[in-house]
């Protein structure tokens, strides 16, 4: 939009197909919605009890300016039990939101110019954010019939005298794909070669379905060159808390502390007490969550599949995305997306909306309950048998 009290650099229009979601999910009284990772299901009411009890107690003020301190803790603790990882107090902090994460770790390591390579198809926001802090984005495309694995000798390709970073999401948002620890190793490599820092986007760990998750910062020699990019949102369900953290080396979380104070100052206390219970108690919160999701997963996976000219990738390996292959009706990802919703009354996203390697096809998200599939890809398979 053009006018004079509007910086330039936004002149031109830069939604997203996640920001316009929203309007198209009012395109109908009868729309299904699967077009954002915003679950269903609420916060755990064990966590939400104890959020409470601790506001009542007092904890309603500012909080140390990396986070509340039993919140460091325990996020220690997790990595020490979970994957035998020592992580130091002064190498965490604490934030509104694994978006803002990104967005702090971008603005504390970028120059103007610098170039970051991001692993596609990608979280929408990226882009845009390797912008805000005056980078440049280079999409590495992975493919389906690569298993949507980073392909190390294209990566390599993308490598110029100005590369700074490479963001890897794994398991990934859109494509469920998780990577392998063969893959990492060699990204591990290349990193190391070429003296990368790598920011690992580690936001659905819980949702790894074929093996346990491993992160890429536990890789010998990674932990000194990996920023880990966390939240509370999708892990425990807890999208409108806004609490994530970020796990660097503590030279740069001295920067990224700085940055924030002129930002959001701290994450909400009372956001950061449920993290510590839910973080604390995961065994009892996370099971019955996740095994939720791994059902709608499996039994979306298979209706895709029994439908004419879609496909997904089976069976599937993590988050709680489909991305389908709609290349066989011979429609692009945004007619596709459009055909969906008209005659369907089902709300996706087009898979170019996350980088170009996107093109050919919709992502779902499993944010319904199994019922509520059925009903979507009855009404998916009735349009497209017309």
């Amino acid at each position: 939009m053009k006018h004079r009290f509007i910086a330039k650099r936004y002149w031109k229009d830069q939604s997203t197909a996640m920001g316009q979601s929203d309007v198209l999910a009012k395109s109908f009284d009868d729309v299904i919605d699967l077009s954002l990772g915003d679950p269903d299901l609420t916060t755990h009411e064990d966590i939400i009890e104890a959020a409470f009890r601790d506001a009542r107690a007092g904890h309603t003020k500012y909080t140390d300016f990396r986070g509340d301190p039993e919140l460091r803790q325990a996020i220690i603790d997790y990595y020490r039990e979970e994957y035998d990882m020592t992580i130091a107090d002064e190498e965490i902090f604490v934030c509104a939101s694994g978006c803002l994460a990104m967005y702090l770790v971008l603005e504390a390591i970028l120059d103007d110019g610098d170039e970051v390579i991001m692993q596609a198809p990608f979280f929408t926001p990226y882009p845009q954010q390797v912008e805000l802090a005056r980078g440049i984005p280079v999409e590495l495309p992975t493919y389906e019939e690569e298993d949507f694995q980073i392909n190390v000798e294209r990566l390599e390709s993308l490598i110029t005298e100005r590369t700074k970073a490479l963001v890897i999401n794994s398991p990934s948002n859109p494509t469920g794909n998780c990577l392998t620890v063969e893959t990492m190793e060699k990204i591990a490599a290349i990193a190391e070669k070429y003296d990368l820092i790598v920011v690992s986007d580690d936001i659905y760990t819980a949702f790894s379905y074929q093996n346990p998750f491993v992160p890429f910062a536990s890789l010998p020699g990674m932990q000194e060159r990996t920023i880990i990019i966390n939240s509370f949102s999708k892990n425990f369900t807890m999208t409108g808390w806004r609490v994530g953290n970020i796990i660097a080396p503590d030279y740069i979380i001295k920067i990224v502390q700085q940055i924030n104070e002129n930002v959001v100052f701290t994450a909400p206390s009372i956001s950061q007490r449920a993290a510590i219970y839910a973080l604390q108690h995961r065994d009892e919160v996370q099971p019955a969550m996740i095994e939720e999701y791994r059902s709608r997963m499996f039994y979306a996976a298979e209706r895709i599949n029994d439908i004419p000219k879609i496909s997904v990738i089976y069976p599937p390996k993590g988050s709680f995305y489909l991305f389908i292959n709609i290349k066989e009706t011979g429609l692009s990802s945004v007619e596709a997306a459009d055909m969906i919703l008209r005659e369907a009354h089902v709300l996706t996203l087009p898979g170019n909306a996350f980088g170009e390697c996107g093109e050919g096809y919709v992502r779902i998200a499993c944010t319904v309950n199994i019922d509520t599939l059925r009903e979507a890809f009855d009404r998916i398979e009735a349009a497209l048998s017309k």
